[in-house]
């Protein structure tokens, strides 16, 4: 089995450094997944190619109206990455130095750099010890007369509880921000109604980087949103801050999502009930096998979400030997996330110290995420089931 089957060099497993021994089972296979579906997905590239259509093509705007079908939106705004997904709806706000940002430390860098980036400042809050997204608690704590925003992140494929955070923004006349990176296809049951994951804040943004659960061959991101106002802007923003060619009302950026990677969603996307299905799958056998162990804790199910397990990520002690364990049996692992971001070095200035907030910083030091790709066989699993409790035992 090669090294390298198809991923991405951030996503390598922790575990595991180029050029060591063989893998296993993989955290992720990408090859296993395009072996499945390359007829399909080839077929529609080749559409985009004999058209010559590279940049805003029809498969654009097709995207745009599957997603925020999928996500109950009336607007899907595409643009060129997951972060410009983020960055851009912050850019919408105007935000001026001084101007506060609430959000979780526990999450990949986007969520907090491109506040940076649009001139705000990051306010993080401490975490739900049981499944780790944000806290509504925490937040409601946390506004000041600076506060802007709220970005909520959808931690791991489970909705954060919009049920709880949105009174309180509603209160503070605050939008949300739903970072829904890992959560396509999620959903929340609030009094008696599924919603779904993007649906309840001011706007979604979506990641399709290849890794998702639903992947893009390269870059490629998406924003939704009910209001007809934030749509347009937000559509101005991604082109340069033009409505029409070369007339500027603002300046915006470049952020268009090429016509290929849309082609490549549009095929994948009647794929992503089943993955998603699959995923369940796999993470019920993991908590089955690991349910009640003193030392190894599953992931916590809120009751009212329907998660789709973009991560399966256990909780246990003497994570880093657990670590080395399952590197030397060739398993595929990665930690989701090493050090929380009240304590990256860039952010150093905001005066946040180690036990400002204790949860997260806790949880930085025991998780590991184990495969739960949809392609993973149930021997697979159970090789990865038995290492774990062995290393326990």
């Amino acid at each position: 089995m090669r090294l390298n089957r198809g991923r991405v060099p951030h996503d390598r497993p922790a575990g595991r450094s180029k050029g060591q021994g063989r893998v296993n089972v993989p955290l992720l296979d990408l090859v296993a997944q395009y072996r499945d579906i390359k007829d399909d997905v080839l077929s529609a590239m080749m559409k985009v190619i004999e058209r010559q259509s590279f940049i805003m093509g029809p498969e654009v705007g097709q995207l745009e109206t599957e997603i925020a079908r999928l996500s109950r939106t009336k607007h899907g705004i595409a643009c060129a990455s997951g972060t410009d997904a983020l960055l851009l709806p912050l850019k919408a706000l105007d935000l001026q130095p001084g101007d506060e940002v609430i959000t979780t430390p526990f999450t990949f860098f986007a969520t907090a750099g491109t506040i940076h980036n649009a001139g705000g400042t990051p306010v993080f809050v401490d975490i739900d010890p049981e499944t780790m997204n944000i806290s509504p608690a925490a937040i409601e704590s946390a506004i000041t007369p600076r506060t802007r925003a709220i970005i909520v992140v959808h931690l791991f494929g489970q909705m954060a509880a919009m049920d709880l955070i949105g009174p309180i923004a509603a209160r503070h006349g605050l939008p949300v921000i739903e970072d829904a990176a890992q959560s396509i296809g999620a959903r929340r049951k609030i009094d008696g109604v599924w919603r779904a994951s993007g649906e309840l804040g001011s706007v979604g943004t979506i990641s399709f980087f290849p890794t998702k659960n639903l992947g893009a061959w390269g870059d490629a991101g998406l924003m939704v949103t009910q209001d007809d106002a934030l749509a347009d802007r937000l559509r101005r923003l991604r082109l340069h801050g033009g409505s029409r060619q070369y007339y500027h009302e603002e300046v915006g950026t470049n952020s268009r999502l090429d016509t290929l990677q849309a082609a490549v969603l549009l095929a994948k996307l009647p794929h992503l009930p089943r993955w998603n299905e699959a995923r369940k799958r796999h993470a019920e056998r993991y908590t089955a096998a690991f349910r009640g162990h003193p030392d190894i804790c599953p992931p916590a199910v809120d009751p009212a979400n329907e998660h789709i397990f973009h991560q399966y990520t256990i909780r246990v002690p003497r994570r880093d030997e657990l670590q080395a364990h399952l590197k030397a049996k060739g398993i595929g692992h990665s930690i989701y996330y090493p050090l929380a971001l009240h304590l990256q070095p860039c952010f150093a200035s905001l005066g946040y110290r180690r036990g400002d907030l204790p949860v997260a910083e806790q949880s930085t030091e025991s998780v590991l995420s184990l495969p739960v790709y949809p392609e993973m066989t149930e021997a697979q699993q159970e090789t990865v089931i038995g290492a774990v409790q062995s290393f326990y035992a």
